[in-house]
């Protein structure tokens, strides 16, 4: 298979967190070479309020792997590096989750591409218009800065480094 430009969110909220972005980012290049890495930003917890604030990044990788062969290694990275079944939207040590994957949209019982939350979370927009503010989510007819635009971003700020 060739290679494939992939748009990965990564966010973590438990135990040291700007480590936990580096041992995924070490463990997904043994499979992906990581092309860019966004800013990252600190932001509020979506969906389960009553948690640590996250620490998020998006990467834009290529790889040869399949959408579920990908899907699988990096659910092996999450356990590997210490993420616990949690309740939904929970805190989490590690999670990496597939934005995009070239132009593809995809459905399955594993895994939906474009990620399908994606247009409504400005933790994941504000990163992925750090790499391709003028991409157009397969699917969709907005770009990536102007769904952002549509978003509440008083609860995102990048880190400094």
């Amino acid at each position: 298979m060739k290679e494939v430009r992939v748009f990965l969110g990564v966010g973590t909220n438990l135990g040291d967190r700007q480590a936990n972005l580096i041992a995924a980012q070490t463990a997904v290049s043994q499979f992906a070479i990581i092309q860019k890495t966004s800013r990252v930003y600190e932001t509020k917890p979506w969906g389960l309020a009553d948690q640590p604030d996250f620490l998020n990044q998006v990467w834009e990788v290529t790889t040869t792997l399949t959408p579920l062969d990908l899907l699988h290694r990096l659910k092996e990275i999450e356990t590997v590096l210490g993420r616990k079944p949690s309740v939904r939207y929970g805190p989490r040590l590690i999670d990496i989750d597939i934005l995009l994957y070239s132009n593809l949209m995809f459905k399955s019982n594993e895994l939906v591409i474009p990620h399908p939350h994606i247009s409504e979370r400005a933790f994941v927009l504000a990163p992925l218009a750090d790499l391709e503010p003028d991409l157009v989510i397969p699917g969709m007819t907005h770009t990536v800065s102007e769904l952002l635009g549509r978003q509440n971003i008083n609860s995102i700020k990048p880190v400094r480094e």
